[in-house]
């Protein structure tokens, strides 16, 4: 079984700060193009999606979150980088304890040898279709 063929169990921390969201930008070489998703990740064996949020948020950004909610369940069947993915996500709801973070215009972090950038980007450049949110079902939770 390659990689590729798993369904992968991610859980997303969606923050909200009046009109805008704190997202993490990537971008797909082979479409060419910019996308904008949650941070969070994997959740790992033995572990709840409720501890993989607050985990993946300690991990790359040294983030607690407080005010955490369950939105829903979403499946994402996408492809990036020219393969074909797979994805149940838990999706969350929070805020985040240390307000420092909603002064920040972007914040360079790691993910894994990656370096990601996260930053707070306003909800109407993705109603405008300026800027692409994935998975597109995030928009029921906005």
């Amino acid at each position: 079984m390659h990689k590729s063929d798993r369904i992968r169990l991610i859980s997303l921390g969606l923050i909200r700060d009046g009109e805008r969201i704190f997202l993490s930008q990537g971008y797909d070489p082979i479409k060419k193009t910019d996308f904008y998703r949650a941070l969070g990740g994997g959740v790992e064996f033995g572990e709840t999606s409720l501890i993989a949020l607050q985990r993946e948020f300690q991990e790359e950004i040294q983030a607690e979150l407080t005010n955490i909610q369950h939105l829903g369940c979403l499946e994402n069947i996408f492809t990036f980088n020219g393969q074909p993915g797979h994805e149940i996500i838990q999706l969350y709801q929070c805020d985040f304890v240390d307000p420092k973070f909603y002064q920040l215009e972007k914040l360079v972090f790691k993910e894994g040898k990656r370096e990601k950038v996260a930053l707070w980007v306003d909800i109407n450049h993705f109603q405008s279709g300026k800027l692409r949110l994935v998975p597109e079902q995030f928009f029921d939770y906005l």
